[in-house]
């Protein structure tokens, strides 16, 4: 039997949790993520022969380091690299939600795209493209209800689909102004020097460029290679170029 990781990645109030105890009913636990007050929990379901270790990540509006929330699910997604991040979406929402989205997209392409509570928002009159959605981001997109258990089949399906390989991804990918693309060119190759391929050197490229360097500590204590000094003397260089 096989055994895959399953991320469940979302906004406050999205369902993520209903859902995540939807799957796992009993079989669950929490705890805290290491060094941080926050709170995560796990569980587990079977499907299909593959047993599916599911982790509940705390909910957030984004992956940058505004809170200890925001950051434990970051590092989660880049550092533990599980093999399907399940963004739940809010179908009356839609419009605010998909920024978390895109932002998963950036760090990995083993995404699928859950838009939860959609008869809320067929009882609104709100209606979902799913397939231009789906071949927009390049990555799987079903719309389900956790309260009402619609379209969970549809969405295990998928979920099985990313994890085994069976779809391959073409996660949409942003663009920038030239100036940004630019500082991301320069430092992408002194990030993957510093950290090696594992990691996704765009994205972390995009945080330095930004400002943020609430990545290098965690980057650090993972690598257990090189030190990350190099890739933080980077950041002015690359700086220097979008200006």
């Amino acid at each position: 039997m096989s055994q895959f990781t399953v991320a469940f990645a979302g906004n406050p109030n999205t369902g993520k949790s209903t859902l995540f105890n939807l799957l796992t009913g009993l079989r669950q636990h929490t705890g805290n993520w290491a060094g941080k007050t926050v709170i995560t929990a796990e569980g587990r379901f079977t499907r299909n022969s593959h047993t599916y270790r599911a982790v509940d990540l705390p909910g957030t509006y984004s992956l940058y380091s505004n809170s200890a929330d925001e950051e434990a699910a970051r590092d989660y997604i880049i550092f533990e690299e599980p093999d399907v991040t399940l963004v739940v979406l809010d179908a009356t929402s839609l419009e605010r939600n998909l920024n978390l989205a895109l932002q998963v997209l950036e760090i990995t392409g083993r995404t699928v795209v859950c838009i939860n509570l959609i008869d809320e928002a067929r009882r609104l009159g709100i209606g979902i493209n799913l397939e231009a959605i789906a071949e927009r981001l390049g990555v799987p997109v079903v719309a389900i209800s956790a309260r009402g258990k619609i379209g969970i089949e549809a969405l295990l399906d998928q979920i099985e689909r990313v994890a085994t390989g069976a779809f391959a991804a073409q996660p949409l990918r942003i663009s920038y102004s030239t100036e940004i693309e630019q500082g991301i060119a320069e430092l992408t190759p002194m990030i993957e020097q510093t950290v090696g391929p594992g990691y996704p050197a765009r994205w972390i490229a995009l945080r330095l460029l930004d400002g943020d360097d609430s990545l290098l500590n965690p980057l650090k204590a993972h690598m257990g290679r090189k030190p990350i000094s190099s890739a933080k003397e980077a950041v002015g260089h690359g700086v220097t170029a979008c200006h």
